[in-house]
Order: structure tokens, then sequence, then C-alpha cells
């Protein structure tokens, strides 16, 4: 975004979400005393807060990203109410946190696969990111590893389908090579 001043070319709810991702994983972290979740999602809510401001500053509907961002942050804002005020109990609060958590994690790695099927149609896997994907194989297997070595599913179960959808979109990047663009291969020099 910053080298070409513009957000043509990068979608703004997937920094959003993640955002949102991490506030809520790292409420749960508070909640069960893990410092290893909080450490991780306050960082990852931190980055991801930068990468919203650095969209807004660059993004010509400032308007548009303001309110999707005011009316995720409320929906967070409401749930966080909802648990802490609603939800005496603090067993009760972690299971429920912790499947929040858990479906929105799961959504968040099956919302790549609205582009599997543009990927087959076209047979080019030219909408896909390789780094990314290596990246969500890498970041999914080392939370279902934490997760089962806690015994705790809201943290190992979720990450499975991250670990899935990666191994799909390899092989998909094996069934259809990507033709590198002539401008990808100036930027890249």
């Amino acid at each position: 975004m910053q080298m070409t001043r513009s957000v043509d070319s990068v979608q703004f709810l997937p920094f959003l979400t993640t955002d949102i991702n991490n506030l809520s994983w790292l409420s749960y972290g508070v909640l069960k005393g893990d410092g290893t979740l909080i450490v991780v999602n306050a960082v990852g809510a931190v980055l991801q807060t930068l990468y919203i401001l650095v969209y807004l500053h660059y993004s010509p509907q400032k308007r548009a990203v303001l309110l999707q961002t005011a009316t995720l942050l409320g929906v967070l804002l409401m749930g966080y109410g909802y648990f802490w005020l609603l939800v005496p109990d603090q067993e009760a609060q972690l299971q429920q946190l912790g499947l929040f958590c858990s479906v929105f994690t799961i959504s968040m790695y099956l919302s790549p696969l609205a582009d599997l099927a543009k990927v087959i149609h076209t047979k080019s896997t030219q909408c896909l990111s390789f780094s990314l994907t290596i990246a969500t194989l890498l970041t999914s297997s080392s939370w279902s590893l934490y997760g089962f070595r806690l015994k705790d599913p809201y943290i190992m179960v979720p990450n499975l389908p991250g670990i899935l959808t990666s191994f799909i979109r390899l092989w998909l990047f094996w069934k259809y090579p990507q033709k590198q663009d002539r401008n990808y291969r100036l930027l890249q020099t």
C-alpha cells in the first residue's frame, strides 16, 4: 500500500476480521491466564490495527472503511458486555468465549474457499498468495499443536481447517502453477 500509495489491490475486510479475531483470542487468553495467547494476540492486534490505519490513510473511501470498522467494533463491545456482565461464572465465560473464538477462527480459515472455485474455473492461482498459504499452514499447525499440548479444544480444533485449506491451496498451486506477470518481477528487483 505504501509503495503504490493505493489500496486498489488490497481487501480491507481481512485486516478488520483478523484484528477482531486477535482481540477475541486476547480476551480468551486474559480470562484463561495464558501468557502465550496474551502476548501473541496483543502483538497481532497492534499490527492489524496499524494495517487498518495505513489502509484508512490511503483509502479514497474513508467513510466506508470507518463505518465497517465502527460496526465490527460495536459488535465486539456488545460481545464483551455480554461475556463480562451477563455471564457471571468464569468457567461459563471461558467456554462461551472459547466457542465464539473457535467459530470465528473457523470462518476465517474457510473464507478463502470462495476463491478456490474461481481458481478451478479459471485454472489459475493468480488470485492466491503462496506466501500467505505457507504462513497459514505454519500458523494453524503451530496453534493446533499448542492447543493439543494444553488439551484445549478451543485452540486446537479451530486451527485444523486452516491446515486443511492450506493443503488444498498448495495442491492448487501444484495443479495450476502461477505465471508471474512482468510488473510483479519488476517490483521484486
